[in-house]
């Protein structure tokens, strides 16, 4: 029998990086996204974010890919999302791709407590400033890094 955990970060903005996932009812997204991961075996361990972007812990199953698992889930909630036009009113969309990093076991606390805390570590730092830190603690460029390119183009 073979035994695989795969720890995943993965962090996705919304359109443009518009600010359209409203405090008030995020936790509801929240829980759509949580049933998404129950649905494809993953389990989800911690969810939080920003009315701009989302950061999500969770394992994934090794069958099931990262690039899949956020295309669909991307997919699926922008849909839900442009259901629920009286709680997200402004919501057009997701930016284009995501960042998934992986951790080991032992990493598990110190993420789920980072992003447990990201509205008060947002009062001092913006998501442009934490995702290219992010980067770089992975030896990336932020340069080279197409994550915030224009969503004009799509």
């Amino acid at each position: 029998m073979s035994h695989v955990v795969l720890l995943y970060h993965i962090v996705w903005r919304t359109k443009k990086s518009e600010w359209t996932i409203t405090e008030e009812y995020e936790k509801e997204l929240y829980a759509f996204i949580h049933g998404y991961c129950r649905n494809k075996g993953a389990t989800m361990i911690r969810i939080g974010g920003m009315p701009d972007h989302i950061h999500l812990l969770t394992t994934i199953r090794p069958d099931i890919s990262v690039s899949e698992f956020m295309q669909v889930m991307k997919t699926e909630s922008s849909k839900w999302l442009k259901t629920q036009r009286e709680h997200f009113p402004y919501f057009n969309g997701w930016g284009n791709g995501y960042a998934a990093f992986t951790y080991a076991e032992r990493d598990k606390e110190m993420i789920r407590h980072y992003i447990m805390k990201q509205k008060e570590h947002h009062h001092s730092t913006s998501f442009r400033s934490e995702y290219d830190t992010m980067l770089r603690e992975w030896g990336l460029d932020p340069k080279d890094d197409k994550f915030f390119a224009d969503d004009e183009d799509e």
